[in-house]
């Protein structure tokens, strides 16, 4: 049976390793993820490092994961190209470098991922970043619940979003989430903050409107700032 275990790293950021047939850990925020691992599985079992986007804090610790594991790290090629800038990955916010990071496969979006027992699609949400993607349930095999949205720094639960003032697009960012409000989905699975599977359909509209308050105020210059 699929499990969803939530890690949250060293700056707060959610990483989700999703123990299927075929193991995947979406994000990776903390230098000792892979003793972290050891909770749940062998992490040497682990396929693929899936990122949501480009930023530190979701990603300092995959060169060192994807060594000791041999997973193979995914990314869309959008943020692939921003993995070496200090000022896209956001890694000056942290008074960091930007780590060093070779993708082994370049997302586009609409990408189906075959976990086994899970079917996750990749979804192509710009906004936060150019590349930003979320990941969502297409087919579970062996869970009650299958309808679940890992959104990375698109949307959080309650009606958050993702900031846009870090290399961000506020306009790409309401149009992503439009898409998002078309999902059927039991659980959010955020890269910040809690899990959700309460009206989940509603806190995404709720998010929509947070994205078009925030694409109003960028074109009036003054930001509304989000994690």
């Amino acid at each position: 049976m699929v499990k969803v275990h939530k890690i949250t790293g060293s700056y707060g950021a959610n990483a989700y390793l999703i123990d299927a047939e075929c193991p995947i850990l979406v994000d990776v925020g903390a230098a000792n993820m892979f003793d972290l691992l050891r909770r749940f599985l062998n992490p040497t079992d682990l396929e693929y490092i899936v990122l949501t986007h480009c930023h530190y804090d979701h990603t300092f610790g995959t060169a060192q994961l994807a060594e000791q594991t041999g997973a193979n790290v995914a990314i869309h090629e959008e943020d692939a190209k921003l993995l070496g800038d200090n000022w896209a990955t956001a890694s000056g916010v942290f008074g960091v470098r930007a780590p060093s990071i070779e993708p082994d496969m370049l997302l586009k979006g609409g990408e189906s991922l075959d976990l086994g027992d899970i079917s996750l699609r990749v979804i192509h949400t710009p906004g936060h970043t150019p590349g930003s993607i979320c990941l969502y349930s297409e087919d579970i095999r062996r869970m009650s619940s299958s309808k679940l949205l890992f959104s990375g720094d698109a949307i959080f639960a309650a009606g958050g979003i993702g900031r846009t003032d870090l290399g961000g697009d506020a306009h790409a960012l309401v149009n992503s989430i439009k898409l998002l409000t078309t999902l059927d989905v039991d659980t959010l699975y955020p890269g910040h903050g809690d899990a959700t599977n309460q009206n989940v359909s509603t806190q995404i509209k709720t998010s929509l409107r947070y994205a078009e308050l925030n694409r109003k105020a960028h074109n009036s210059k003054d930001f509304y700032v989000f994690v």
